[in-house]
């Protein structure tokens, strides 16, 4: 940026919340990186849609489901803006060029499934397809969304990545996120209720999908593994095995708690959050050391 780019915007909000553990912490970190809700005023100044239609693309309330992880040892990171925003599951200049009435610059990634998709790092759609802005971007409006948000959120991580590995030996990445009902389909077509996504294994040493599925299979839930998702930017960022660092992606299906139409909470959420309190004492219980 040059002496005649206007300074962008103050945030109404910091980039992420973040909770350390409340009782002896564990290797786990939890991660919630869509169920932001934050929709800055220049950014809906730009926008087509009202505040309910983007909604739709959030991770609907995932930071309240696992609210009580550090109750149990567990830290919990948050981010605090809409993914439709500034999307931290993404990597950070994974741009699409037809957003921006000026030229990206040569070290934006353009040409990615994702972009195509619509889904960049900043958004071009909401999930129904609906184009969200009324007018082109500039690129120092995606600069600054980078600059506050995302890359302060992943320092943020990173930090607390090496602390964890730093004093426990090891850290477990817990990256958790909602999937549309419709989208809610194991390898077979079959329902399911959860995904766990570990890149094939790459990210993540096989003893922790294997906890996870066996607790929440336990309860009666159906789960799926890596597909339809097998972790996003975050999951193959940080899932390093090798050097002590696993990451897991968790989908939810949003029918178990959350009214897709009518946007709101069910009598689902109760249970679900109990449920994953339980799976956070397993996590807790369990031995990790020979990971």
């Amino acid at each position: 940026m040059d002496d005649a780019t206007p300074p962008a915007p103050a945030l109404e909000a910091t980039p992420y919340r973040l909770a350390r553990a409340d009782v002896a912490a564990t290797p786990v970190i939890c991660a919630s990186p869509h169920s932001g809700r934050i929709y800055p005023l220049a950014m809906m100044a730009a926008s087509q849609l009202d505040r309910r239609a983007i909604r739709r693309s959030e991770d609907a309330h995932v930071d309240e489901l696992i609210a009580a992880a550090p109750s149990f040892g567990h830290a919990l990171i948050a981010a605090q803006f809409a993914r439709a925003f500034i999307d931290v599951n993404r990597e950070p200049w994974e741009l699409d060029p037809a957003m921006f009435e000026d030229e990206l610059p040569a070290f934006a990634k353009a040409r990615t499934a994702r972009v195509a998709a619509g889904l960049g790092a900043i958004a071009r759609i909401v999930c129904e397809g609906q184009e969200i802005y009324a007018r082109k971007l500039t690129f120092a409006e995606a600069e600054a969304r980078v600059r506050q948000v995302h890359q302060p959120y992943h320092a943020a991580l990173t930090a607390l990545i090496a602390e964890t590995k730093a004093t426990r030996g090891l850290a477990i990445l817990i990256d958790w996120h909602s999937m549309p009902a419709a989208a809610a389909s194991g390898r077979n077509g079959e329902p399911c209720d959860f995904v766990l996504g570990d890149r094939f294994g790459a990210a993540c040493a096989s003893a922790v999908p294997a906890l996870v599925d066996r607790e929440l299979s336990a309860m009666g839930y159906r789960v799926a593994r890596n597909t339809p998702y097998a972790g996003g930017y975050t999951t193959e960022h940080y899932g390093r095995p090798g050097r002590k660092v696993h990451a897991l992606q968790i989908e939810i299906n949003r029918a178990l708690y959350f009214d897709e139409g009518a946007m709101q909470l069910t009598a689902g959420f109760a249970t679900l959050k109990r449920d994953l309190e339980r799976l956070f004492a397993a996590l807790a219980a369990q031995v990790w050391t020979a990971l």
